[in-house]
């Protein structure tokens, strides 16, 4: 059985899945043929359906929980590591909330977290996530919503931490961030669904393991290119989280969504 896969190139996907795409993973029977995008092709993707399993925020997976299952594993959740909310120089509330403010996707999490924290923040502009630092040195925008490599890039770079979306989360629900996790399609029956579950979770014990095997597929991919920052990628979004969400972080995932609903945002 071939099946499409979609997931992003930051280090923690090209990581979990490094095993599974290079047909480490015995027995399983299924052959994959990948799409290596940026998270809001892939949220846009899930809306139209177009891959059989794939990465995509929690907030997209909101919309399509009907056509896509959940998976227990290769989810980005955890603590200390949500969006962060940057400027060129420390700026004002009201600034934040007059904008523009560059965002990584309409369907993003961190968009979704953002809204919850200022709902009154109307002028966005959705760009590609890597697009977002530079987008806010020259000004183009006054403020950016950061998420992946760059919450590890960006004081080099000279700007500044206006707030962290995620200790809002934590603060606010006392529960893990969550951000992004795999679904597979209903229609492909649970049989095969559980054996996906369990493709990922082998694939990511196999990169837990032998840590220094994906760094080849990581670095083929990852836009930052720096190893420390690849590694520093890696250990705060590939956890125990990604093996198995468990009862708190389908939790976690649970209030999200009655956040979003009672914001009227989905």
């Amino acid at each position: 059985m071939q099946l499409t896969i979609g997931f992003s190139p930051c280090p923690n996907d090209t990581f979990m899945l490094d095993a599974l795409i290079h047909h480490r993973i015995p027995g399983s029977g299924i052959s994959w043929k990948e799409h290596v995008e940026d998270v809001e092709t892939l949220n846009t993707w899930a809306i139209e359906g177009r891959l059989d399993v794939s990465k995509m925020s929690f907030s997209a997976w909101l919309r399509v929980q009907d056509e896509y299952a959940l998976l227990s594993s290769g989810a980005a959740l955890g603590h200390g590591c949500g969006p962060l909310v940057i400027a060129k120089t420390p700026i004002s509330e009201n600034e934040l909330l007059q904008g523009p403010v560059g965002i990584p996707g309409e369907l993003t999490t961190a968009n979704l977290l953002f809204s919850l924290m200022y709902p009154q923040a109307r002028h966005k502009i959705p760009m590609i996530f890597s697009d977002i630092e530079s987008a806010v040195s020259n000004g183009k925008v006054i403020a950016g919503v950061i998420i992946h490599e760059n919450r590890f890039t960006y004081a080099q770079k000279g700007l500044v931490k206006i707030q962290d979306l995620g200790e809002y989360w934590e603060r606010e629900t006392g529960f893990p961030i969550p951000l992004g996790a795999f679904a597979a399609k209903k229609g492909l029956g649970k049989e095969v669904i559980t054996s996906i579950e369990a493709q990922i979770r082998d694939s990511i014990l196999l990169a837990f393991d032998n840590p220094e095997i994906p760094m080849q597929y990581v670095r083929q991919n990852a836009q930052e290119m720096d190893d420390n920052v690849m590694r520093a990628h890696i250990s705060t979004y590939v956890n125990d989280f990604s093996l198995n969400l468990g009862s708190q972080g389908l939790e976690a995932v649970r209030i999200l969504q009655a956040r979003a609903i009672n914001a009227g945002l989905i």
